[in-house]
């Protein structure tokens, strides 16, 4: 089955404008783009047949074009990833297979999370959407506990019944706990920003309205609960790899830690 790889990127970010652009350091001393780093991840997936950028603006074009990747320019009226996705698709015609959304501000996701939304969407044909969820260490709930102390919109946790199928997406901690209840083993799940959807749920998303609790989070998935449409949340396993995305400008620190401890 065909995977294709679409990064939606936009300049206009409200809590971190131009963060596509933003300039991360290396551990050699050198410093990459987060789009450029995000596109390298993507590039790193096996069995990946095309990587695109998909963004509405020029300076990431131009960036994007500059290091070789492939650019589909999109309208700026697409309201969230997805639908800017879904454009590029079309315009790109990619019509087959798998499409996948990685999301251009993370960098860190690593190849075998994509690879297993892919095995779960081959494994069952009837999944429309895939997306990946960690169990939260302690580390990572302490993140997630600090950010929200600090009135900081950060990751998203996710809720899901015994099937896999999620219940709810929110960038509130969920379910409630707190540090003295947490325990080594926190069953709070992060919600790690990558989509998996078949070309036809992918076009029909644009053609549902969009959702209230969509436009009160700001997560576009929560489109497909809202209309009546499951949403398939897969395990996956870290292997000792530090996983975040660069929602808030504190996260650079954090994923240039992360990429020094890589090495």
């Amino acid at each position: 089955m065909s995977v294709n790889v679409v990064i939606p990127a936009r300049h206009a970010s409200v809590r971190y404008p131009g963060k596509p652009l933003a300039q991360l350091s290396l551990p050699d001393g050198t410093r990459q783009s987060l789009v450029r780093l995000t596109w390298e991840a993507a590039r790193a997936i096996p069995g990946v047949e095309s990587v695109h950028v998909a963004t509405d603006d020029t300076r990431i074009r131009d960036h994007c074009e500059s290091f070789g990747a492939q650019v589909v320019m999109t309208e700026p009226a697409c309201r969230n990833g997805t639908e800017r996705v879904a454009e590029a698709a079309r315009i790109a015609g990619l019509t087959s297979g798998i499409i996948v959304n990685l999301q251009g501000d993370a960098p860190l996701t690593p190849p075998w999370f994509v690879e297993a939304l892919v095995a779960a969407m081959t494994a069952d044909p009837s999944i429309e959407m895939a997306t990946p969820v960690l169990r939260c260490d302690v580390t990572m709930l302490g993140h997630l506990m600090d950010d929200r102390l600090a009135g900081r919109v950060g990751a998203t946790t996710a809720v899901f019944d015994r099937f896999g199928d999620a219940l709810y997406f929110s960038k509130s901690l969920l379910p409630y706990l707190d540090r003295d209840t947490a325990g080594a083993a926190p069953p709070v799940w992060h919600h790690v920003g990558v989509y998996a959807y078949t070309p036809a749920a992918l076009a029909a998303y644009c053609d549902w309205p969009a959702g209230r609790l969509e436009g009160i989070e700001g997560l576009e998935q929560l489109r497909f609960l809202e209309n009546g449409h499951k949403v398939r949340c897969v395990e996956v396993d870290p292997r000792d790899a530090q996983f975040w995305e660069l929602n808030n400008l504190e996260d650079v620190a954090r994923i240039e830690a992360v990429l020094r401890a890589r090495g």
